[in-house]
């Protein structure tokens, strides 16, 4: 089994650790109907489009 011969700084460590556990930000994508910014497979918040059909009445219409 290995055995480590030093112990591993806490500068290595937490660096080891940051990159490890970054978040990274959501992907965005366009919505084929209006263009808005949206999260993938999400309906459309501002026209309630879901992959090319309407599935909720829009916020502003409501």
């Amino acid at each position: 089994m290995a055995v480590p011969k030093y112990k591993t700084s806490k500068a290595r460590t937490r660096r080891r650790r940051s990159i490890n556990m970054a978040k990274t930000a959501p992907n965005l994508v366009n919505c084929s109907n209006c263009g808005n910014k949206i999260l993938l497979h999400r309906v459309c918040p501002k026209c309630g489009f879901y992959r090319g059909k309407q599935i909720l009445e829009p916020e502003d219409m409501a």
